[in-house]
């Protein structure tokens, strides 16, 4: 499936999602940023509450797009073991990126939601939403995050990802929800016509829309 743009893949999967319709215990969370304008066609799809957990992968370096692990709010450090041997990558170097990445986490999370804290997540069923997974690091540090906090149940969705990291995913959740797992992935981006890169100021405008007296807000069909 060839998606339009991310918030037509985040109709096309909240579509996926119809049993979790108007289910107080249910949280939607997009990992910023591409993954937010999907979560968001979710939550109003759902009537669900929108919050953001901010992830940041760590590359490699000179190969960026190589993740050889990720961070997440909350301390998580998780690192691709496979990754880090394949290219010899030191613990110094390790370190150095996580620093550079933690200080982009730090500016994004002051920035989409300032001083308000992530919504509790003890006993809820949390949905992680991403525009897609690839090697799965930023997801795979997301649902460490979720776990601490105790929620009932996680669930992944996304709209395209790789067959193969969908699988690795799917014993360490409750339920993950991939639309399209194309044999020949390659990359997120070509399975959408039109994949911009999202900008700060289109996941605060979309914050701003699910969010009331410093709260998520369901955001209603």
């Amino acid at each position: 499936m060839l998606f339009k743009d991310r918030r037509f893949a985040g109709q096309v999967l909240a579509k996926e999602l119809v049993a979790d319709t108007n289910r107080p215990d249910v949280l939607v969370l997009g990992i910023p940023r591409g993954g937010v304008p999907v979560a968001f066609e979710v939550a109003k799809a759902l009537n669900a509450p929108l919050d953001v957990l901010v992830v940041r992968k760590l590359g490699v370096p000179n190969q960026e797009e190589l993740a050889m692990g990720a961070i997440a709010s909350g301390g998580v450090r998780i690192v691709n073991k496979y990754i880090i041997s394949l290219v010899k990558i030191s613990d110094e170097v390790i370190a150095r990126v996580a620093v550079q990445e933690e200080r982009e986490l730090e500016r994004r999370e002051q920035l989409y939601r300032g001083n308000r804290p992530l919504r509790d997540l003890e006993g809820r069923t949390v949905i992680l939403v991403d525009d897609g997974l690839a090697t799965g690091a930023t997801m795979w540090a997301a649902v460490v995050a979720v776990r601490k906090q105790q929620p009932a149940q996680i669930v992944i969705a996304v709209p395209v990802a790789a067959p193969e990291t969908c699988h690795e995913l799917e014993t360490e959740v409750d339920k993950i929800v991939c639309v399209s797992t194309p044999s020949h992935f390659h990359s997120v981006g070509l399975w959408y016509e039109n994949f911009p890169q999202t900008t700060d100021e289109e996941v605060c405008d979309l914050l701003a829309k699910a969010v009331k007296n410093g709260e998520p807000i369901s955001l209603g069909m």
